[in-house]
């Protein structure tokens, strides 16, 4: 098997084991390092961390605006309200008008969480 080949079966085991709790840590803990990557691997890196970010969090925004959504309505409207100052600090990123430091701390406490810590 080729090392590609051992890396698929290992992602196929991983998201048959893992939680969605976990999972979600394990997506946020990739794109967070993406973007620590990206700002000395240049814009065309913080572009794609970038919006690979916004699409992750565009994502929880409509899980969290879902009725279907179990969580708390404060912790649902929580994640929403992080979920649009993260769009717009993203603007200014790509902008060339804020680094990706609080981009990258919104992260980390949420990775936090999920982690239980």
């Amino acid at each position: 098997m080729t090392m590609q080949g051992h890396q698929q079966a290992y992602q196929q085991v991983q998201n048959v084991t893992e939680n969605p709790r976990q999972t979600e840590y394990r997506i946020f803990a990739q794109v967070t390092a993406a973007m620590m990557k990206a700002e000395q691997q240049g814009h065309a890196e913080v572009v794609r961390a970038v919006h690979w970010n916004r699409r992750l969090w565009l994502m929880l925004q409509a899980d969290c605006a879902s009725e279907s959504n179990g969580l708390p309505e404060s912790v649902r409207a929580g994640v929403i309200s992080l979920a649009i100052w993260v769009d717009k600090h993203s603007r200014k990123a790509l902008k060339r008008e804020a680094d990706l430091q609080p981009l990258v701390e919104v992260n980390r406490n949420i990775m936090e969480g999920l982690s239980g810590g």
